[in-house]
């Protein structure tokens, strides 16, 4: 692509505010603007008195990947508006998901492909599990959706795959949603957030956590060491779970 001179742009009140944020972006691109990215620009600047732009000397303050205009090369850029001052992600990222999977597994894969549900390591009965750790209802299993419809998963529970895939998602979307209820508008790291939706996860306890408490009311350190608590089922420490809040914990404090 050939690149042209670079333009200058279209002169406004705020033309002196706006220098700045050209010249950033500039360093980012190594290059100079083309008319189209002059416009993108301005358009976005023209939203409102403020640029709604925070700069630095050595550029951008800070990015949002849904908060984006595209000149050539992507050109990221935040609002003050949007920026997070206080509150708490609302979704699980991706060390939260793949912390839950490395602990979870899909156990019990038989020769067929399939995978069979097993007993609490704990209790050796109830709750029995499945997949990513699924467990209460059976809303995947097609007989449970029809004629069993309040079917729980069980002894015979099986499941495809994707099915485990699917219902873990599902859980997913409904866990993060409880540890924003309880942790509310406290500032709060998506790490901290994913540390969080998998010790929920797998205690069903973020509510009543004094986790959750001493996290809310922002002493941190205090609240990492209340993962190691969590370590027991069916009365017994298990080594499975000591390994599991310790993740948690360095996830929590990273």
């Amino acid at each position: 692509m050939t690149q042209q001179n670079p333009p200058t742009a279209r002169p406004t009140a705020s033309s002196a505010k706006r220098k700045p944020i050209f010249d950033t972006f500039r360093r980012i691109l190594g290059r100079g603007f083309r008319q189209t990215e002059v416009d993108a620009l301005d358009g976005v600047l023209d939203m409102g008195g403020d640029t709604g732009l925070e700069t630095r000397a050595d550029g951008p303050a800070s990015v949002s990947a849904q908060n984006s205009v595209t000149c050539g090369p992507s050109v990221p850029y935040i609002r003050r508006s949007d920026r997070r001052t206080s509150g708490s992600p609302k979704r699980i990222g991706v060390a939260g998901t793949a912390l839950i999977k490395q602990f979870e597994g899909c156990a019990r894969l038989r020769r067929d492909g399939l995978i069979d549900a097993y007993p609490d390591p704990g209790t050796g009965a109830d709750p029995w599990t499945i997949g990513w750790g699924a467990t209460g209802a059976d809303d995947q299993t097609s007989d449970a959706l029809d004629a069993r419809k309040n079917g729980r998963i069980g002894p015979g529970t099986v499941w495809t795959q994707e099915q485990c895939d699917a219902r873990l998602a599902n859980d997913l979307v409904r866990y993060a949603r409880d540890v924003a209820r309880a942790i509310g508008d406290t500032p709060t790291t998506q790490s901290q957030f994913d540390a969080m939706v998998s010790f929920h996860y797998n205690t069903g306890a973020i509510a009543r956590a004094t986790l959750t408490k001493l996290h809310n009311a922002r002493d941190h350190t205090a609240a990492a060491a209340e993962f190691a608590r969590w370590n027991k089922a069916g009365g017994r420490v298990l080594k499975g779970l000591v390994r599991r809040r310790a993740e948690e914990a360095k996830l929590y404090t990273s």
